[in-house]
């Protein structure tokens, strides 16, 4: 199944006329930056979403919301459309967002920044200390092989622990 996709002005007119925005990304990602008015459905969470009235679907580029097309067309049970190009046309195309750079950075980057870091050390550590430190760059590989395939992060798991990602009761 594939939705309409419709342009970031086209959204606008419709979420005036009475249409709901909804972002399907992870609540780390809509606390940090969202277009004005979005509402946050994470896509794992989308079968929640309340029928009535059409809906503008939308992600950070628009990937998620076309793979997930078929399931979000289904939850909202009428007229659905995803914003083509998500908020990252949304923003290029001047409309409003909010911004809250006192929110931590999304889940996944924090752990690209973290499985990069160690893969690098690894590697200029095995050549200026010992080979045996290219085992660090093994392991991480093995990690993200490993997240790859069975959709778990131990990684993340680990950093959504950190201090700076705990809310606030």
């Amino acid at each position: 199944m594939t939705l309409p996709k419709v342009s970031p002005t086209e959204a606008r007119t419709m979420v005036q006329n009475g249409a709901r925005m909804i972002d399907i990304r992870g609540r780390d990602e809509f606390a940090r930056s969202r277009a004005v008015g979005a509402k946050n459905v994470p896509v794992e969470e989308i079968e929640s979403l309340e029928a009535g009235g059409p809906v503008v679907f939308l992600c950070r580029s628009g990937m998620r919301t076309v793979t997930n097309a078929a399931k979000l067309g289904a939850a909202c049970g009428g007229e659905a459309y995803i914003l083509d190009g998500g908020l990252d046309a949304w923003r290029a195309a001047g409309l409003a967002t909010e911004d809250d750079r006192s929110q931590p950075l999304e889940i996944m980057r924090q752990v690209q920044i973290v499985a990069g870091s160690l893969v690098l050390i690894g590697v200029v550590l095995g050549f200026l200390v010992t080979p045996l430190l290219f085992g660090l760059s093994a392991f991480v590989g093995a990690g993200l092989v490993m997240a790859g395939v069975t959709g778990w992060c131990g990684m993340a798991q680990l950093l959504r622990g950190m201090p700076w990602n705990r809310r606030a009761a």
